[in-house]
């Protein structure tokens, strides 16, 4: 695993975003697995900056989404297929055919997760894989038990993990949908690369229990330490309880 700390949170999203940018640009048909929420907002910001100043080029480029929420349809403002046209996808030459994420409002969700595996299968597989980090230490929507080889299914959300996302449903975890679509931990750790970018002191417990605490289906996020090709983004606030040993092994990176 390859750790990098960051003096602050843009410097962090902006080196997610090269790392982004730097895979897109050597080879030939990238595939990329990319992953929603507020920690990925200024890396897309950055990637459109990256395709208009400095001519970033998505014409062969395809993504997989890594989830979706049950029952909305990708027109409902909420839904993560709104969230990726409005700040990343309508704003870059990427072909809308070649975007995919998990339909929520399928009449068979079950069919739609096996289709959803056929679909990153057909395609060659993911060069690299983004993610976050939630408050239960969930990739994906991988909630606690999530097994290491489980495949894109529906899962019921954690309170803690609505709780976490209520902020687009008006601060009401009520109106946040108790299941959503995701790619199973299996399905993640198939793509080739792995990037995790984590943010801010709200993350640094669960940063520390992912990177240091036992590998248990009980944190999916922990997961990502059996991958051979992993990197792991941190600003200082996130990185603050890692312990001295880790931050040893640790890249620091500066503005």
């Amino acid at each position: 695993m390859r750790l990098i700390i960051m003096p602050d949170t843009h410097s962090a999203m902006r080196l997610a975003a090269g790392e982004i940018a730097s895979l897109i640009s050597s080879v030939s048909s990238p595939v990329l697995g990319l992953a929603t929420g507020r920690t990925m907002e200024g890396v897309y910001s950055d990637l459109v900056r990256l395709h208009e100043k400095q001519g970033l080029d998505f014409s062969r480029t395809t993504t997989f989404n890594l989830d979706e929420y049950v029952g909305l349809s990708p027109e409902n403002r909420n839904s993560y297929h709104y969230y990726m046209n409005d700040l990343l996808f309508l704003h870059v030459n990427i072909e809308k055919g070649a975007t995919h994420l998990p339909d929520g409002s399928a009449a068979d969700l079950a069919g739609e997760c096996a289709a959803y595996e056929d679909a990153i299968k057909r395609a060659g597989g993911i060069d690299l894989q983004l993610l976050g980090i939630g408050d239960t230490g969930h990739i994906g929507f991988n909630e606690p038990p999530s097994p290491f080889d489980s495949r894109t299914r529906c899962v019921t959300l954690n309170a803690r993990t609505r709780e976490q996302n209520a902020g687009m449903f008006g601060n009401d975890p009520s109106k946040v949908p108790d299941r959503a679509l995701t790619m199973g931990v299996g399905t993640i750790l198939e793509a080739r690369g792995l990037l995790l970018l984590a943010l801010g002191s709200a993350k640094a417990a669960i940063v520390a229990k992912a990177l240091e605490g036992e590998i248990s289906p009980e944190v999916s996020a922990s997961a990502i330490r059996l991958h051979n090709n992993c990197t792991v983004i941190l600003d200082k606030a996130s990185a603050a309880l890692l312990s001295e040993e880790t931050r040893k092994k640790a890249d620091f990176g500066s503005h």
